[in-house]
């Protein structure tokens, strides 16, 4: 963040001059004061701004405010919440906590000098004449009862012998109420019983001072937050005899250190733990013993931008608010955290699972408890949501994989319709990082002639001579091997990378086309995305041109929904590709829904007869479903004058009765699979 101006720092001062003369007494002027407190303003704004943080700087601020004798809880509490007004940015909360701890150090040393003094006057006192020795017990009773720190002694059985009304009034005592009493009654029964151990330690002798924050109990149950620290007294012997303890009530430092702690760890709006708890409980739970399991429902509202753009952001952060209290109140449990982690985006994590069952149980209760209206604003909304769910073993990946995966599943069930759960799965995980593989290797795969092409014959079947060839792109991956266009056909439209490799495989089969002993028909694909583009014409008539190709001996083949969905300028395009002589082929007929009125107004010179309805083909079944859906094709496209090319002819079978029916040439396996060039020279020649 960027400092302060010269006038904002120097406000800064003002103010906290005015807050700590409000607070405490000291013999020192206000103007004094404030030039005191000018160089600690310029350590807390350089702790702000510096970079990388250091925390020391803020820390020596809050010493310096012990060493002017600024021990009161409220000069602290003034200044810490003097630095959140007057400074901004995600450092504050940094530099609160590191001011309050330079603080907290700063007065227990200064207790511990205290105490120091107090046991070197006792001993001194032992030793000394009686004189010396009453009026060193004088001196040390009046520092005893007038101290404001809380200082207790007890025996090694831990039974209060004195108390000062420091100690008693933190406590909710009258000093004499203590005495017999046993220390372990004021001790809070929630901390754990490994505290004890260093006053066992102390007790046995083995060690003479220790200083711990502990909880006491007061007398209205209500929890004290202290800093103790106990010395041991040993007797002339050096055996044990007694601990003395000096108190410091820090509850509301404690309280506001807590308060600093949660803001840190949850998101303002909701309340619910922030990415940063969510992150650390997630590392936790995978640290965990083996055989542990752990799951995430990885979660987005469906449609949220609408309502933050309709709506307004106000009512987008209340729905937010609402959907964050029902899923706090659904899932919520010892072993369970729901966390926002920005935007409409929230994640549950299940710290033990048995398995998928339960966390696909977890997010149907989810979907129904966010599908419920909502009322926010005077507006009455219904949402939903799409989750992702992971759940594994916490050996089986690492905490930063887990939420990966959860993040690609929760892609999955948006892709999938949203307002519905995916589950992870590797297999469909590995085809989609495939998918995306290809993808980004395509441009320089063309660039590199990775692409070739094979040519499939088109053969009559009055005479069995060869027609034409369907050009056939593949791809020679150099990591995944021979790719057929299913594999990458659908990839290119997708990135528009289909337009120059469409031109590529048109030119490759002219120019190879001249080079065979007679040029058949040479049949080439065309994506839809191909004849929506405005260069089309003049793209495919620059080619003819520059190969010397002859117009008539070239088909452009596209499929029937692609074709029958054409107006508009690709229409145009395809009559006036017409125009030049080429021909039009629509593919796979049959599998779409054609308007057959909408047909004949078409450019179009060839139907071909999809395989699916080839395969039911077989001599003796002239009468079959398939068959009289063959014929009706061909009676339809000779209507038309159209020529009929028969798609998967496999078996001679199937040739008779296409021949038959009055299908004008085929193409298949019984004929030839997909090669290079020179199996369609052999068939020429």
């Amino acid at each position: 963040m960027a400092g302060p101006t010269t006038a904002g720092r120097d406000a800064f001062v003002a103010a906290w001059t005015d807050v700590l003369a409000a607070t405490g007494y000291v013999a020192t002027g206000r103007a004094d004061l404030g030039a005191d407190l000018e160089g600690n303003a310029d350590t807390l704004i350089s702790a702000l701004t510096s970079a990388p943080f250091d925390p020391a700087s803020a820390e020596r601020v809050g010493a310096a405010l012990v060493s002017l004798r600024f021990l009161a809880a409220e000069s602290l509490a003034g200044t810490i919440e003097l630095i959140g007004t007057h400074f901004a940015g995600e450092r504050v909360p940094a530099v609160q906590a590191a001011v309050t701890a330079g603080f907290v150090r700063a007065a227990q040393s200064r207790i511990f000098s205290e105490q120091e003094a107090l046991r070197r006057s006792a001993l001194e006192a032992r030793d000394g004449a009686e004189s010396a020795r009453r009026s060193s017990e004088a001196r040390f009773r009046a520092m005893f009862t007038s101290a404001a720190v809380g200082i207790g002694i007890t025996d090694t059985r831990g039974r209060l012998l004195e108390v000062n009304g420091a100690m008693a009034g933190m406590l909710g005592y009258r000093p004499e109420q203590l005495l017999d009493l046993n220390l372990v009654d004021f001790l809070h029964p929630d901390d754990p019983l490994e505290l004890r151990r260093f006053f066992n330690e102390m007790v046995a002798g083995e060690r003479d001072h220790y200083r711990i924050e502990r909880r006491f109990r007061k007398r209205d149950g209500s929890p004290l937050w202290t800093n103790v620290t106990v010395s041991l007294v040993r007797d002339d012997d050096g055996m044990p005899q007694y601990l003395v303890g000096m108190v410091e009530d820090n509850t509301e430092r404690h309280v506001l250190s807590e308060k600093l702690r949660h803001q840190a760890n949850h998101d303002h709006l909701t309340d619910l733990g922030n990415r940063a708890l969510f992150t650390e409980r997630l590392h936790a739970a995978f640290g965990g013993s083996a055989g542990r399991r752990v799951g995430l429902c990885y979660l987005d509202l469906d449609g949220f931008k609408a309502v933050n753009d309709t709506l307004g952001h106000v009512v987008g952060d209340q729905l937010l608010v609402e959907v964050g209290r029902r899923l706090d109140r659904l899932v919520s449990a010892p072993d369970r955290l729901v966390a926002r982690m920005g935007g409409d985006e929230f994640v549950v994590l299940v710290e033990h699972t048995t398995g998928m069952a339960e966390l696909v149980a977890l997010a149907e209760r989810i979907l129904a408890e966010i599908a419920a209206p909502v009322l926010v604003g005077g507006h009455r909304l219904t949402v939903s949501a799409s989750i992702g769910l992971v759940e594994r073993s916490v050996f089986d990946a690492s905490p930063a994989e887990t939420m990966r995966d959860a993040d690609v599943t929760l892609h999955w069930a948006k892709v999938d319709g949203k307002n519905r759960w995916a589950s992870y799965d590797p297999e469909r995980n590995a085809r989609e990082i495939a998918r995306i593989t290809l993808s980004n290797a395509m441009p320089a795969a063309l660039e590199r002639e990775e692409f070739y092409v094979d040519y499939q014959p088109i053969v009559s079947l009055t005479d069995g001579t060869l027609v034409g060839v369907e050009a056939l792109v593949r791809w020679a991956h150099p990591e995944f091997g021979r790719l057929g266009p299913d594999r990458f056909i659908g990839l290119a439209e997708e990135t528009g990378l289909i337009v120059p490799l469409g031109l590529w495989v048109l030119e490759t089969s002219c120019r190879q086309a001249l080079k065979w002993a007679r040029t058949p028909i040479v049949s080439v694909n065309l994506a839809a995305r191909q004849v929506a583009e405005p260069d089309l014409v003049a793209d495919v008539s620059a080619i003819i041109e520059r190969v010397g190709f002859p117009p008539s001996a070239l088909q452009l083949e596209l499929t029937e929904s692609a074709i029958m969905g054409t107006t508009g300028e690709p229409l145009s395009a395809l009559r006036r590709l017409a125009d030049l002589g080429v021909r039009i082929a629509i593919d796979d007929f049959g599998t779409g829904y054609s308007n057959l009125a909408y047909l004949r107004h078409l450019p179009v010179h060839a139907l071909k007869i999809a395989g699916s309805f080839v395969e039911g083909l077989r001599v003796g079944a002239a009468d079959s479903v398939d068959a009289r859906i063959v014929t009706a094709l061909v009676s339809l496209a000779h209507t038309l004058k159209l020529d009929v090319i028969a798609e998967g002819v496999e078996t001679g079978e199937q040739a008779e009765l296409l021949r038959h029916i009055g299908a004008d040439s085929a193409q298949g396996w019984l004929y030839a699979k997909p090669g290079p060039p020179e199996d369609v020279e052999r068939w020429l020649t």
